[in-house]
């Protein structure tokens, strides 16, 4: 299989194996050392090789945002998945409880509705499985969970730990507002904010009578940025494992700890861009997680076996779905090849079939996206 890049058809997704492998080091020693549980998103990757990695370094489990992707790795053989995404359709349910019930899978979801709550308690009594519960909470997000001065907070979570069929574990949240931060202190300080109003929360159920026995966060800036991990009982980050733009532009990772490229080729070329073939199709029109930009464009470029051109690289200014449009502040002929780090690795994932993980700039395996187009 060994092969050098250069030799490769592109457009290829291509997976540094060694920045890839100290990516992964680098948050179980962080879950180490705070002694807090690490459970991945596998969102970011959709890879059982890679979930296999994560196990390897004592990861708990898995998280997944969709049913259809947690059934892939539950199939698979993965003993410990947490959902965490609200489940309001009753179909879903219960091919998520069965499967889980089928294959001996420890299965955690996550609600922020009473009718998440009575779907679930009604899917579960059918199929007569008990089901642990998260309560998902608002830490600012303002997408999914429940804000902590809602009227109905303390209601949600007894009707939880009363349930005969639903196990109330605790809370989770996630910050995805970090990404949108200006700075490492600023995603700092949103960290810090999600650790206090969880803390505030599990201080009034407790007040009520209701053991909350976890606490559960995630998103990779909090994660890196974090100080304080009073309280908390289990990471969930999912992009630190290839790293991308945005925590380039954080100041929480750099290029060099970047592991997922896209390697495309100059196909044409013009007064003002390098014309690649990897357009939208390959590398997402996403600005960044959560919809959040700030680095401008949809991703840096460098030259593969070409001459260097600095650390700024060449912007991807725009894109068709099967065109990239590079800005030419550099003389690179067409044919050249040129290694592309995305805004947000996860969507450029979900658009391949496989990952080339490479080594020294070799070809070394192939590792195919089981979970790709998982989205139901």
């Amino acid at each position: 299989m060994s092969a050098p890049l250069t030799e490769i058809e592109t457009p290829v997704v291509v997976i540094d194996r060694e920045r890839l492998l100290a990516n992964l080091d680098r948050v179980a020693g962080i879950a180490a050392r705070h002694g807090v549980r690490l459970r991945p998103h596998v969102k970011t990757h959709k890879c059982l090789e890679i979930a296999g990695l994560q196990l390897d370094r004592g990861a708990v489990g898995i998280t997944a945002a969709k049913v259809d992707e947690a059934l892939v790795f539950i199939e698979n053989g993965m003993r410990s998945v947490t959902v965490a995404y609200p489940l309001v359709d009753r179909r879903k349910v219960h091919r998520l409880l069965a499967s889980a019930r089928n294959h001996g899978t420890e299965l955690r979801v996550t609600v922020d509705s009473r009718r998440g709550v009575e779907i679930l308690a009604q899917s579960a009594t059918e199929l007569g499985v008990s089901v642990g519960v998260f309560l998902e909470i608002d830490v600012g997000l303002h997408r999914c969970g429940v804000r902590e001065d809602a009227p109905d907070l303390v209601q949600l979570a007894r009707s939880l730990s009363g349930s005969r069929s639903l196990q109330f574990l605790g809370l989770l949240s996630h910050a995805g507002h970090a990404y949108g931060s200006a700075d490492r202190a600023g995603v700092e300080a949103i960290a810090a904010e999600e650790c206090a109003i969880l803390r505030r929360v599990r201080g009034t159920l407790e007040s009520a009578g209701i053991e909350v026995a976890e606490v559960s966060v995630g998103s990779t800036p909090t994660v890196l940025a974090s100080v304080d991990y009073e309280g908390i009982t289990e990471i969930r980050p999912g992009n630190y494992v290839f790293m991308d733009r945005t925590p380039v532009r954080l100041g929480l990772a750099t290029l060099e700890q970047v592991a997922l490229t896209v390697v495309a080729t100059v196909v044409s070329r013009n007064d003002a861009f390098l014309i690649t073939d990897a357009g939208s199709k390959v590398l997402s029109s996403d600005l960044g997680a959560h919809g959040t930009g700030g680095a401008g464009g949809f991703g840096v470029a460098f030259p593969l076996n070409c001459a260097p051109i600095g650390a700024a690289g060449l912007n991807v200014a725009k894109l068709s779905e099967e065109h990239g449009f590079i800005e030419r502040t550099a003389d690179i002929p067409v044919g050249a090849r040129l290694r592309i780090v995305p805004n947000h690795a996860c969507p450029v994932v979900n658009l391949a079939d496989e990952l080339l993980v490479v080594s020294d700039e070799q070809l070394v395996d192939r590792w195919h996206v089981a979970a790709r187009g998982s989205v139901r």
